[in-house]
């Protein structure tokens, strides 16, 4: 699957978003080395500590689905800011599942482009257990 394609495909995602109180939609989508896709979206809840993020909702329907290939690319997008980054928690999330591949975190830029951003690079310091 290309980068276009998976941003299509988090864009598809954004819409399904339950973000009533922040009013900032997310979408996103994993591809694995098996080939397959899973998107999620950001689900809000009035004790925002409890509210899932797009990215970590997408790798979650991926485990529970029973997916077993490396996570290879992910693509987060949101209507309301191009080049929507991970926040901090999805980074650590997305570093969890590296397995030294240095995950592709695609983004639509500016020019309603493909950025594309290695794990490594936007979280060089991640928390690990050794």
């Amino acid at each position: 699957m290309n980068n276009y394609e998976l941003l299509e495909l988090a864009k598809e995602a954004s819409k399904n978003a339950y973000c009533i109180y922040s009013n900032f939609p997310v979408g996103a989508c994993v591809f694995y080395s098996s080939g397959n896709y899973y998107k999620g979206c950001n689900i809000e809840n009035s004790s925002y500590g409890l509210s899932l993020c797009a990215e970590r909702n997408a790798i979650s329907t991926a485990i529970s689905s029973g997916e077993k290939g490396q996570l290879l690319k992910i693509a987060i997008y949101s209507p309301k800011s191009k080049n929507c980054f991970p926040c901090g928690a999805c980074r650590q999330w997305l570093q969890e599942f590296e397995e030294g591949q240095n995950i592709e975190i695609i983004l639509e830029n500016e020019n309603s482009e493909c950025s594309i951003y290695k794990i490594n690079d936007i979280l060089p310091y991640s928390f690990k257990l050794v």
